[in-house]
């Protein structure tokens, strides 16, 4: 796919290839297809020159958009291994991730230096944990126009001749990190079949109505599982308006055949006025059938929730009137899409399998099945019904929050036990998905309130986009034989006490 993504780009070089929306939600050409595939050759001689060499991780935290598609581009044509951060993670999370994936060199854009002002620091350790670096001069790069304060840029001069391609061998093609401590944190490991084979189902499902849509309807949206397939063949893609009001007029100026937006922006664009046409996709979150009916009562043919994973993306989908027709108990997510093979366990945990899924985990041996964490059944017409969660994972306006990852940051002085809950966000969020995360706090007998919020000011602030929306004092509700926090009890503690606020 990502070839044929380039040879598309090649082929057209003066076809708009990403389009961005103004104020008024006019369409402003961001990059042509010579332009990305320019910017992506630079990268690739830029990495070589480097001594980067196929295998070797390269970690990534640029804003997405053309400059991180030829970014993956570049990586993709020297067989490198992209290993995806977050800056808004936190630095403690950000450095024990780095010290999992151990990457040759980090490409930031300034954007992610501003949210991470600690990463030249974090380059002086990684070059004391990677001595081999110094003669590259450091293992953090710009990317982007360099602001003052950021890593020196990459050098885009380097020579482009001699550069080789990796051709069609497999290997590690990215990591993307998900649950874990800060620890032992967790990746997901993707090869290359399995990321093509994952575009290649986004391509099928979608229907071929990219080609179709051609250059006057564009796809609209903004994750590399669309960005790929729709450009390669052959539609321009529009990145979402990050404001509602803007979306709203960016969608009826451009009048996109297929849109691909999350749960929390479908919602924040009706809410704007929104119209749609085409065919509406959502995924990253729960969807349930009232939004997606509401969907269509906005204009849309279609309106579809797509169940995916990091592990397997996509695995199932599901059309508004086939979810609104159901009536059993549960969450119907759609058949299991060609190639996905899905089971529960004997737990009722959902398992999958096929050619899109991860290999591994970083650090582990491989597995064809995923363990979901969720609890699920499939029905007489062998359709994913999902039950309920069995991780304890947070799902906040479509992100994913692990408590494991942040809950040893709050166990400061004078804190008993501390646990992070989701609640639900508000009207019609038991359906939605949608959570506000709260950390319960039970302070030691006779610690005062004021003094632990001092206390916990510095760990809260260092939790970067996790930083729970509210801190509840009290106690902590345990369970089993082993007394362990209810993390259930706890959630309906924090609703109750919310709730008493208002």
């Amino acid at each position: 796919m990502l070839d044929r993504l380039d040879h598309a780009l090649r082929a057209r070089p003066e076809r708009p290839a990403v389009l961005t929306a103004t104020r008024t939600g006019a369409t402003r050409v961001r990059a042509t297809g010579g332009e990305l595939t320019d910017l992506a050759d630079a990268f690739a001689a830029a990495l070589h020159a480097r001594g980067l060499r196929a295998g070797d991780t390269v970690g990534v935290a640029v804003r997405p958009g053309p400059r991180a598609l030829a970014v993956l581009l570049a990586l993709w044509r020297l067989g490198l291994r992209g290993a995806v951060l977050d800056p808004g993670a936190g630095p403690d999370v950000l450095r024990a991730r780095l010290a999992l994936a151990r990457p040759s060199l980090v490409l930031a854009d300034a954007a992610a230096q501003a949210v991470a002002g600690w990463a030249r620091p974090l380059a002086r350790r990684a070059r004391l944990a990677l001595p081999d670096l110094a003669s590259l001069g450091g293992p953090v790069a710009t990317v982007g126009p360099r602001l003052p304060g950021c890593a020196p840029a990459l050098d885009l001069g380097a020579p482009r001749s001699g550069v080789p391609a990796f051709g069609d061998s497999d290997g590690d093609a990215v990591i993307v990190f998900t649950s874990g401590t800060t620890s032992r944190p967790r990746a997901v490991v993707h090869t290359r079949a399995s990321l093509a084979a994952g575009m290649e189902s986004v391509s099928a499902l979608f229907g071929g109505a990219q080609a179709a849509a051609g250059a006057d309807r564009p796809v609209l949206g903004g994750t590399f599982f669309v960005l790929v397939p729709s450009l390669a063949c052959g539609a321009c893609v529009a990145l979402p308006a990050r404001s509602p009001a803007v979306l709203a007029r960016q969608l009826r100026r451009l009048r996109p055949r297929d849109t691909y937006l999350t749960p929390p922006q479908l919602r924040d664009a009706l809410r704007a006025g929104a119209r749609f046409g085409g065919r509406v996709w959502t995924g990253s979150a729960p969807a349930s059938a009232e939004l997606l009916a509401r969907v269509r009562g906005a204009g849309a043919d279609q309106a579809w929730g797509v169940y995916a994973l990091t592990e397997l993306f996509p695995a199932a989908a599901v059309e508004a009137r086939e979810k609104a027709a159901y009536e059993g108990p549960g969450d119907l997510v759609g058949a299991p899409l060609p190639g996905v093979s899905a089971a529960p366990d004997g737990d009722g945990q959902l398992l999958l399998a096929g050619p899109a899924a991860r290999h591994r985990y970083l650090g582990e041996d491989p597995d064809p099945w995923v363990r979901t964490g969720d609890r699920a059944r499939l029905d007489g017409a062998g359709r994913i019904v999902l039950e309920g969660r069995s991780k304890d994972m947070v799902l906040r306006r479509a992100e994913n929050i692990y408590p494991g990852l942040y809950e040893p940051a709050l166990q400061v002085p004078g804190v008993e036990l501390a646990v992070l809950v989701g609640v639900p966000a508000g009207p019609g969020a038991e359906t939605a998905g949608d959570e506000r995360l709260v950390a319960l706090v039970q302070p030691r007998r006779g610690v005062a309130e004021d003094a632990l919020r001092d206390a916990l000011a510095g760990p809260l602030a260092r939790m970067g986009s996790a930083r729970p929306d509210s801190v509840l004092f009290g106690q902590v509700p345990l369970s089993g034989r082993s007394r362990k926090p209810d993390r259930a009890a706890a959630s309906v503690i924090a609703a109750a006490r919310l709730r008493g606020r208002r």
